[in-house]
């Protein structure tokens, strides 16, 4: 098995295994974070699943792979293809098993499964629905034995990763942006000179014309360019995530006071 190599995590900085790495040693399986260790491997294929990386030609010459991706390729090939396919307001998603070429999820698609988005729905719950059901379909394709594929068709989107500025709540945007955002996970904006992230929210109203600035609260309400959003959950600088109604009754938030500005 591959892995990516162990990093420092938490405020120690002790090295840590990938939660991958950890439950391999767990089960006694050997690990390794060189990718060239699989041209010495005795394996008949190679299953890839959130890699990481583009596996070059003499590594794919010499043990052929499938990858599972959280997608309906063409659409979102790349690194964040649950959280781009929320911020884009897609309806639907699903997962592909496909066969790894030298491109970026570029490879012959050998299954797929469509999946709905819920309009509530966060990034973490889609991640969670998709892995049972890609789960389920790599078993499938892997007992059935890998076929040729289907070239992908239609119109190619990549799934950039996502930057830190993209996850900043701009009150000055629609409502429903914002709440897509905020689906994402780690939104943030700024309370009284601190950071202040919105952990969960939904819509309160789409109207054309708010009668107050963006960033506005009113009570757990902030007026938006266009419409209100309602903190459902929100946590401050160095606090741990508290209901926005109990935080509303700690913040005593004057007349006119604005998130973010």
């Amino acid at each position: 098995m591959v892995s990516r190599p162990d990093r420092r995590r938490g405020r120690g900085g002790v090295l840590s295994p990938s939660p991958v790495k950890a439950a391999a040693h767990e089960l006694g399986l050997p690990v390794t974070d060189d990718v060239a260790d699989v041209l010495s491997t005795p394996a008949d294929l190679g299953v890839v699943v959130a890699f990481g990386q583009i596996l070059k030609a003499p590594i794919l010459s010499a043990l052929e792979m499938v990858n599972l991706h959280f997608s309906l390729l063409p659409r979102w090939r790349g690194a964040a293809p649950v959280e781009r396919a929320i911020l884009a307001g897609d309806t639907e998603t699903g997962v592909c098993v496909m066969r790894v070429e030298e491109g970026l999820d570029t490879g012959p698609v050998l299954a797929r499964r469509t999946l709905a988005i819920g309009p509530e729905e966060s990034a973490d719950h889609l991640r969670g629905r998709l892995v049972d059901a890609g789960s389920d379909l790599l078993v499938e394709v892997l007992q059935a034995g890998p076929g040729p594929g289907q070239p992908q068709s239609g119109e190619a989107t990549y799934a950039a990763k996502i930057d830190p500025t993209e996850l900043a709540l701009e009150w000055s945007l629609p409502a429903v942006d914002l709440h897509r955002v905020v689906r994402v996970g780690g939104a943030w904006t700024t309370f009284r000179g601190q950071r202040f992230k919105v952990v969960e929210a939904r819509v309160d109203s789409t109207d054309d014309s708010p009668e107050t600035p963006s960033g506005t609260l009113d009570g757990t309400r902030v007026t938006t360019g266009r419409g209100v959003l309602a903190l459902v959950t929100v946590q401050s600088e160095g606090r741990p995530a508290i209901d926005a109604q109990a935080w509303v009754r700690g913040a005593r938030i004057s007349p006119g006071e604005r998130l973010g500005s």
